[in-house]
């Protein structure tokens, strides 16, 4: 069964941790100096804030998968939407490791498809995640390239 993810770039972890658990009426299954995570089952969902984004504000979406049957799955379905699929593979991120792979919608959300695999005692340092944002440039109006924002925030535990 997958799972929508959503990461949320913030500034503040502990209000920010007492906003989310309020509104959840959960507390995070991840706590670390610099990210929180909720495993939700209503709405299911893992929700995940850090203070490792570009700037405050949604960092990006996902899809989490259970299996490398629905990763190959959602695989075929980013294909099957178009557009520039940066495939990450392997990767460790927010304290976990996975296989993922990103894509752009239309509006330039950056999408992520990944597949937990273990945890990590360590946050990652973002590279994967970089090289896929800066490898997806976009045309600016003038249509000259411009690289997109990197982010140094990277999910999927």
């Amino acid at each position: 069964m997958k799972r929508l993810h959503v990461h949320v770039s913030v500034e503040d972890i502990p209000h920010s941790i007492n906003f989310y658990s309020a509104l959840f009426a959960a507390k995070p299954s991840v706590v670390k100096t610099d990210y929180a995570k909720w495993m939700l089952d209503d709405p299911r969902v893992n929700f995940a804030i850090s203070t490792r984004g570009r700037e405050p504000g949604l960092d990006h979406l996902g899809i989490q998968v259970e299996d490398t049957d629905e990763l190959q799955e959602v695989y075929a379905r980013m294909r099957q939407a178009g557009g520039n699929i940066i495939e990450q593979g392997q990767t460790t991120c927010c304290y976990a490791k996975s296989e993922k792979s990103w894509i752009d919608d239309p509006a330039g959300i950056a999408w992520e498809t990944f597949h937990t695999t273990g945890e990590s005692t360590v946050y990652g340092d973002g590279t994967g995640e970089n090289r896929a944002r800066i490898a997806h440039e976009k045309q600016s109006s003038c249509g000259a390239p411009q690289a997109a924002p990197a982010s140094s925030a990277c999910c999927g535990s």
